[in-house]
């Protein structure tokens, strides 16, 4: 008798089921990624403060550095950096050295769901590589000011590992943390007022 295959879908609170190694579009919904984004602790956790800091707090962050970095960027742009981590809502938040440990398995399963949400929202399911870049950019900007700021590192040492910023791209961002569900607000307010703009 064949053997069933593993279960590979989740349900979401929206009523949907997404297929983990074969998601689509049409499964994908904003309510969805906002809500499981502000309940994802970045850094395992290990931040200070009351509230754990979220994959939604990064991502608007990272957008927001984005628009530091190149003002003139189109919306559909600025989309593609608030929704860079968009596939942890499902699949977690791992640090770098887990990754790595994990393998090729985790940046495959990444990259459909990463190509599915883009899909969904009218982007190209990968981006160009200008785009990319500079998304990248701003995550590294994001990391360094998350690790002086919230985990504890002290500014060489995030020197080190993500590179010194230029005083005037993080000038003023100082990160607060949020309850959960006004993280969740803010990063579903985000995302209609740049689905509007496009």
């Amino acid at each position: 008798m064949p053997k069933t295959p593993p279960r590979a879908w989740q349900r979401m609170l929206s009523g949907r089921r997404l297929d983990l190694l074969d998601p689509t579009p049409v499964d994908i919904e904003i309510v969805d990624i906002a809500h499981g984004l502000a309940f994802v602790a970045r850094w395992n956790g290990q931040t200070r403060g009351d509230y754990a800091y979220s994959v939604a707090e990064h991502s608007l962050l990272v957008e927001e550095i984005c628009g530091r970095l190149k003002p003139d960027w189109p919306a559909k742009w600025r989309l593609a950096a608030l929704l860079h981590d968009a596939p942890e809502y499902v699949i977690g938040d791992m640090i770098s050295p887990v990754k790595a440990a994990v393998g090729p398995g985790y940046g495959a399963l990444d990259e459909r769901l990463t190509a599915a949400i883009h899909l969904r929202f009218g982007l190209p399911a990968i981006l160009p590589a200008p785009v990319k870049s500079l998304i990248k950019r701003a995550d590294k900007l994001s990391a360094w000011l998350e690790a002086t700021q919230l985990a504890g590192f002290a500014a060489p040492e995030a020197d080190r590992f993500f590179g010194a910023p230029d005083p005037a791209l993080i000038q003023g961002l100082e990160l607060v943390l949020r309850p959960p569900v006004a993280v969740r607000d803010a990063f579903t307010a985000r995302h209609a007022a740049l689905m509007a703009a496009l």
